[in-house]
């Protein structure tokens, strides 16, 4: 360790995020991040009404376009930037919250190590090196990837940043839900945000837990859901049970969402203000790559279909009529499209009819 090294858990924290932290993180990533573009189709609106037998308009926060492919940029970037100059940081990520890292890590001139499962998406493994970190490689089903990224830490004198289960991280990503918000009361001629509800994919809650103070802090009444696979539905369990719940490593296409417990920092946030957590099968994923494929000409993970599956779900089971302003105007609902990183050839398996 060199002597400006300071040691992951020396640098001061705070233990929960706040919308300050939100609007602090928004601050940071003004012109580092890209601010993505809302994305509307007519005729997914016109589909949705239908399901819900009102009229639905549907706005898309189209983080598939962001720096790296993902909202993970956001996070890490926010992270990394209260470090100390220079630091080394160590992470581990299925892929995106890697490549986040590794391009975060470049602009703000560290070295960056990243422990990434074997069956990393290829295209998610060569973008991290590409952007010039080292890759360590573990099984995802027999190596406990923490203890990897700990011990390469203490050997370094990296700072470990986690996928999601850190403030900053959390903060950072809030800021898609606070541009979705502003967007659309921009979009809607008011002077404050007007989604009646917002779904987001959840895998350990730190996009959902920014979503959450973003929400609470500029439209109190927006219900907001986060959406996990079938598989993988430990945050339901745990608001269910009151406690965050281990399950074993998911088996699901989401592989943004292979989480096996929900953050402890997260937790709390999703516990305060949560509507709820909803599930989606694979097949309904794989349903909403195809229609975005098809009609809004644009590329969507799994992990990133996880919003838009759920908000039909929870249309379909009959919700849309005790949320907003029933017969009073549209129902407004948001969706993350939360990355867009997928080789094509994986891609067109999945989405073949």
């Amino acid at each position: 360790m060199s002597d400006s090294a300071v040691p992951a858990d020396s640098v001061a924290v705070p233990a929960v995020p706040t919308v300050d932290d939100v609007r602090s993180a928004a601050d940071v990533l003004d012109g580092v991040a890209h601010r993505t573009p809302v994305l509307t189709s007519t005729r997914l609106n016109r589909a949705w009404s239908e399901t819900a037998g009102r009229e639905v308009q549907v706005f898309l926060k189209a983080e598939n376009l962001q720096r790296i492919g993902a909202f993970k940029f956001r996070g890490a970037y926010n992270a990394l930037h209260r470090l100390p100059a220079g630091d080394p940081v160590v992470a581990y990520s299925s892929g995106n919250h890697a490549q986040a890292v590794a391009l975060a890590a470049r602009l703000q001139g560290r070295t960056a190590t990243i422990v990434m499962p074997e069956d990393s998406p290829a295209a998610k493994l060569e973008a991290t090196l590409g952007y010039g970190a080292e890759v360590v490689l573990y099984d995802r089903y027999t190596e406990d990837r923490v203890a990897m990224a700990e011990q390469l830490a203490a050997g370094t004198g990296g700072h470990i940043i986690p996928p999601f289960d850190h403030p900053h991280i959390a903060a950072g990503q809030g800021t898609a839900a606070l541009e979705l918000f502003e967007d659309v009361a921009q979009v809607s001629g008011a002077d404050r945000a007007t989604l009646d509800a917002l779904l987001v994919p959840c895998g350990g809650a730190g996009l959902l837990a920014g979503s959450l103070l973003a929400a609470a802090a500029v439209a109190p009444e927006c219900a907001v859901y986060g959406v996990e696979p079938e598989a993988g539905d430990d945050v339901k369990q745990s608001l269910e049970r009151g406690e965050r719940v281990t399950i074993p490593v998911p088996q699901t296409i989401a592989d943004g969402a292979q989480t096996a417990q929900v953050g402890a920092v997260t937790f709390p946030v999703v516990q305060a203000h949560a509507a709820g957590i909803l599930t989606v099968s694979d097949a309904e994923l794989v349903g909403q790559m195809r229609f975005m494929a098809t009609y809004l000409k644009t590329v969507v993970e799994p992990t990133g279909c996880l919003g838009l599956a759920g908000a039909q779900a929870w249309l379909a089971a009959g919700s849309a009529g005790a949320a907003g302003s029933a017969g009073e105007g549209p129902l407004r609902i948001g969706v993350v499209l939360s990355g867009g990183n997928i080789d094509l050839d994986r891609f067109a398996e999945l989405v073949r009819p």
